[in-house]
């Protein structure tokens, strides 16, 4: 049975052009990770290897002997798929397929297919449509009257006369209309959510990081839960959130968001902004690293990239800790090393392993101090007659303790940040918070 589906699968050839002389990230890492991402796509590879580019060239960006050789190895295998590991133009893919006989597909179109298959809330099938239509709306072939039937009429709507072409590209731009209307609906509905939560003022702690470098891991760890995670790139899209409850007591909401990746394509930066709004919206962002795989450093630097791209100005003030994980992965002295670089970083790095649990009692006492930081646990006093504070205090502090005094004011004990603090003095005049000591 298994290998009867071994043999059903769509085989693929996957290349990654590389310009001679031009310093950039290892091949064979990037080969690694072309081939990981056309195994996510569940396509049998019988081969992948890096092509050195002289001159890219305007049309098909690889040269005429490389398509000569390309055109009997996909012959010789079988295979009616070519991955190339680079950023494609509509003209060069076209050019390419006509000389290869056989589809062709880049690298944001690997990740594109691999988001349409993962993607299993509605707002995160809608981002993937969209994501995906943004990136084909240059590529149009004549494929897209499958969209919806092209209406009768007069005026805005051309007759039978009109080019195939231009149906196409306007059902297209009518198709990504509706999908943007939607997902504006799904975002309308997130921030209720989102406005219900802060009545409710738990601290969210938001996980990014490189796809596989145990996002998910730590999730499950964390949470206690058994979400999917395998040593897969992109195992998982949707966000997931869970309610934890750390050692000391404190409970925050953890999100888990989808992995970055290096050139990640422009089109699902700007689609998944909404699936990310849990990262803008944190009090604190874990970065999770593997920082036992060679290009740890160069995945830091994609996602601080990404991050930069989504993160406005003032959401930049969100305070970000590294988590080293898989530290069960390096030799005894590179641990020692790793641990001597960690003490001169600020803020200091976590080192974990999410799978041995090593270092998650250190993770979770650092969480909690961050997240203490700034907070200031006060005694509110009441006066009769006035009932707008309290409610005031749930929605933007966290409420620990209601008594009553002898003369029958309400006394509350709740935590406030300095800016909740400054809030609450200017908006009751009469009201001065007590500091306490807990």
């Amino acid at each position: 049975m298994n290998q009867s589906s071994e043999t059903d699968k769509t085989r693929a050839l996957v290349i990654v052009p590389v310009n001679k002389g031009k310093v950039g990230r290892d091949p064979l890492v990037r080969l690694e990770e072309a081939r990981g991402l056309a195994l996510a796509l569940d396509l049998d590879v019988p081969e992948a290897r890096v092509v050195t580019l002289r001159k890219a060239q305007a049309s098909t960006l690889i040269g005429k002997g490389l398509i000569d050789d390309l055109r009997l190895e996909l012959r010789h295998h079988g295979a009616e798929l070519l991955i190339v590991d680079a950023k494609l133009t509509p003209v060069q893919q076209r050019n390419l397929e006509k000389a290869l006989d056989a589809k062709v597909i880049d690298r944001t179109g690997v990740i594109l297919e691999i988001f349409g298959l993962r993607a299993r809330t509605k707002e995160g099938r809608l981002q993937v449509e969209l994501a995906l239509l943004t990136y084909e709306r240059s590529r149009l072939v004549r494929t897209w009257t499958h969209l919806e039937r092209q209406r009768g009429g007069k005026g805005f709507l051309a007759g039978p006369g009109e080019r195939q072409l231009e149906t196409d590209r306007r059902l297209l731009e009518q198709r990504i209309t509706r999908l943007r209307k939607a997902l504006d609906n799904v975002r309308r509905t997130r921030g209720l959510h989102r406005s219900a939560r802060q009545r409710v003022p738990y601290p969210i702690i938001a996980l990014v990081g490189y796809t596989n470098a145990g996002k998910s891991t730590l999730f499950n760890t964390l949470c206690g839960t058994d979400m999917l995670a395998e040593d897969m790139l992109f195992a998982t899209l949707d966000p997931a959130m869970r309610l934890i409850t750390m050692e000391k007591g404190r409970e925050a909401i953890l999100s888990d968001t989808v992995g970055f990746i290096s050139d990640l394509p422009t089109e699902l930066i700007a689609a998944f902004r909404a699936t990310l709004e849990e990262v803008l919206e944190a009090d604190l962002i874990i970065h999770v690293r593997d920082i036992a795989s060679k290009q740890s450093a160069e995945q830091r630097d994609d996602v601080n990239s990404i991050l930069e791209q989504l993160l406005s100005a003032q959401e930049k003030g969100i305070p970000v800790l590294e988590v080293w994980n898989k530290i069960d992965l390096v030799a005894d002295d590179e641990a020692e090393r790793l641990q001597g670089l960690a003490q001169s970083i600020t803020p200091k790095p976590v080192l974990l392993s999410a799978v041995t649990k090593q270092g998650m009692a250190t993770l979770s006492q650092r969480v909690e101090s961050i997240l203490s930081e700034g907070m200031h646990t006060v005694r509110i006093t009441i006066p009769i007659g006035e009932g707008r504070v309290h409610p005031w205090v749930c929605r933007n502090g966290k409420l620990l303790d209601t008594q009553s005094d002898e003369n029958g004011q309400q006394i509350l004990v709740a935590q406030l940040d300095n800016k909740n603090l400054g809030a609450l003095e200017a908006a009751f005049p009469g009201i001065t918070p007590e500091r306490i000591s807990v």
